[in-house]
């Protein structure tokens, strides 16, 4: 599903011609298996948020290659991969990244209409990933009416209308309490068993990191477990 190799990646701080280079990530090489939860975990700096945007192409690396399935991402134009990311990716932010402006509703019919499905299409896909998280009822709360846990299940059913077969997850129970976090933890398994999404989960916290297949560590910038050849 996804292939990291050799990916470096340095960022330059200050003015033209008066400039600092810092580096982020060194070298990093995995790989992430069709069907599988990998936890990737490091503190705050050891370069794991740079690495998902990496992967989700909102910045390009340095060195290396980063293949999502068949497709070697690093080599698509801005424009292409943001083509890519709507039809292959879903995302969850630990902020929830809704509209506040938008029912719960119109906040996860977004990407469908950004694909350019009919509204009758939008409606039936829609009410049914309600149901699936269990929000049918709540369809037209807005975010502020809506629980954190209630919030982050609808930016999940966003990420899951166009049935990507990939979700990237950063931080995805930074905002919740621990009760919250556990359901919505069981609730990420549940996806990933009975659906197959590839889930990998960027998080801090070693409860979120326990419900992945796998653990992958970095700590500035090198990975220090899960090392692999590809």
């Amino acid at each position: 599903m996804i292939q990291i190799k050799q990916l470096s990646h340095h960022f330059e701080l200050g003015k033209k011609g008066n400039t600092t280079k810092l580096t982020v990530l060194k070298d990093i090489t995995f790989h992430v298996d069709k069907g599988e939860i990998v936890s990737v975990v490091g503190k705050s700096g050891s370069g794991k948020s740079t690495l998902l945007n990496l992967i989700s192409g909102f910045i390009r690396p340095t060195e290396g290659e980063i293949w999502i399935g068949d497709q070697k991402v690093t080599s698509l134009s801005e424009a292409k991969f943001a083509d890519f990311r709507l039809n292959h990716m879903g995302f969850i932010f630990q902020s929830f990244q809704l509209i506040p402006t938008m029912t719960a509703y119109q906040n996860i019919e977004l990407p469908l209409i950004l694909k350019g499905e009919t509204e009758e299409q939008r409606g039936q896909k829609t009410i049914e990933i309600l149901e699936k998280v269990g929000l049918e009822s709540f369809k037209d709360h807005y975010p502020s009416e809506l629980s954190g846990g209630q919030q982050q299940r609808v930016s999940i059913a966003r990420a899951l209308i166009l049935e990507p077969p990939l979700i990237l997850a950063d931080e995805p129970t930074g905002s919740l309490d621990s009760e919250t976090e556990t359901e919505l933890l069981q609730f990420i398994k549940q996806l990933n068993e009975e659906l197959g999404v590839t889930f990998l989960i960027i998080t801090h916290d070693e409860e979120v990191a326990r419900i992945g297949h796998r653990t992958i560590t970095i700590r500035d910038g090198q990975l220090i477990e899960g090392a692999e050849s590809i």
